[in-house]
């Protein structure tokens, strides 16, 4: 191996690193909020429904921003876009603990006012996954893009797993604002970071070797990229099916994001502190399923092809979710209830790799917009899951409402057998 590629190689992985990094911040602060639900719920009298309203915001802001925040990146480039999202969702992010304090709450009440803060960092953190699939179809080879956003992505799991135990101990600690002004001086300063090392192509990095430098004229020669094709979209059954299909993998993992770690200590009788250690297992096993399964579609697809490659991993790890979160909600043992769930939520991430370079394999020019699309789907089915997850606890009990959430797995399973990511667009003209 030559010199040359060396270089290029460890660029694409510190490239990868920065992604994963950012995949984490998002996370923390978007999970930090179910950890400090416990003690934010009896200081302010916020019921489980207010609360799940509170996560629901945030959902929604995130679901409608995909779509822009993918064309952005498409469009400008993730350096920048990414760059401004992060200092946006961070502010967003220390706003949240002085909400309450503000004039916010005169307009739109005390839900009202933490509705629209969550809302808002949801607009903001909208932009970060669709950027990364902009990042990685722009960086990484057509036989590497699972793999690499499913290290990318992968970074949700990190994050996630460590934010119950550490925001649980500085709760308890220092008090659960405190969370909040940590997170976001953590998000600033990974703001500062992408920026620093980042660019938005391989030729454009000043690391980058002459062999890389000579494609500009290659790559930039077209400009812009054209407007999207809408309408090829539209006849293109495999783009809804994708949509379809992560919608469900969304409510199940949304589950995870906002109830896991209060289900542990009210229902399972964990302690603050030990829910917080044990509500990480789930984050754990996405750490290690995500790329992993990015790894393996990507192999699957070069020797199966792209279609089948695709939809073996897809379906295999939503399947296997369906199965495990079903176990784990009726599992008689507090123990094996993580366990079950822990190995769902693994699972389910499993996939993760399939349907992001799905995207990527249907149109590279659009990776971003496409994949913000299929996302926007994923956060519609999690806008719906931190309110229905209660609801349906309420009124039938928590093995029910977990049942439920296995059988939306099992169903998103079932939809890869109509996706055909290897007929690219419709017509081909992408």
């Amino acid at each position: 191996m030559t010199t040359t590629t060396i270089s290029a190689t460890k660029t694409r992985w510190i490239i990868l690193t920065l992604l994963f990094l950012v995949s984490m911040v998002t996370y923390i602060d978007r999970v930090n909020i179910s950890v400090t639900a416990r003690q934010m719920m009896p200081a302010y009298g916020l019921t489980d429904q207010d609360m799940g309203a509170i996560f629901s915001s945030f959902v929604i802001g995130y679901a409608l921003f995909q779509i822009p925040g993918g064309w952005l990146a498409d469009r400008w480039g993730a350096r920048v876009v990414l760059t401004l999202a992060l200092v946006w969702w961070s502010l967003c992010t220390a706003l949240t603990a002085i909400a309450a304090t503000t004039s916010l709450v005169a307009l739109f009440g005390l839900v009202g006012a933490l509705a629209l803060v969550r809302g808002s960092l949801g607009v903001g953190e909208a932009v970060a996954l669709p950027a990364f699939n902009r990042v990685v179809a722009n960086w990484l080879p057509v036989d590497s893009r699972g793999f690499g956003i499913g290290i990318a992505i992968g970074g949700i799991g990190l994050g996630s797993a460590i934010t119950p135990p550490l925001a649980a101990w500085v709760m308890v600690n220092w008090g659960w604002q405190t969370v909040f002004y940590l997170a976001s001086l953590l998000g600033l300063s990974m703001a500062l970071l992408w920026w620093i090392v980042s660019r938005n192509n391989p030729h454009e990095h000043p690391w980058a070797n002459e062999a890389e430098r000579a494609l500009v004229q290659k790559v930039t020669a077209s400009g812009k990229p054209p407007a999207v094709p809408w309408r090829m979209f539209a006849r293109t059954p495999t783009v809804w099916w994708l949509v379809a299909s992560y919608t469900c993998l969304g409510y199940v993992a949304y589950i995870y994001m906002s109830w896991f770690y209060l289900y542990l200590v009210n229902v399972r009788g964990f302690d603050l502190l030990r829910g917080g250690l044990y509500a990480a297992a789930p984050f754990l096993a996405m750490l290690v399923f995500c790329p992993l399964g990015g790894w393996i579609t990507d192999r699957l697809a070069v020797r199966c092809g792209v279609t089948t490659g695709r939809v073996w991993a897809g379906m295999a790890g939503m399947g296997f979710a369906g199965l495990a979160v079903a176990i784990g909600g009726y599992a008689e043992s507090p123990w094996l209830a993580v366990a079950g769930l822990s190995f769902g939520a693994g699972w389910l991430y499993f996939s993760v790799g399939a349907y992001w370079a799905s995207t990527t394999d249907l149109s590279k020019t659009y990776a971003g917009t496409l994949s913000g699309l299929m996302n926007t789907g994923a956060n519609l089915g999690g806008a719906l899951s931190p309110t229905m997850t209660p609801w349906i606890a309420d009124h039938w009990g928590w093995p029910v409402s977990l049942f439920v959430a296995a059988l939306i797995a099992l169903a998103g399973a079932l939809m890869w057998l109509m996706i055909d990511p290897g007929k690219g667009l419709a017509q081909n003209k992408c």
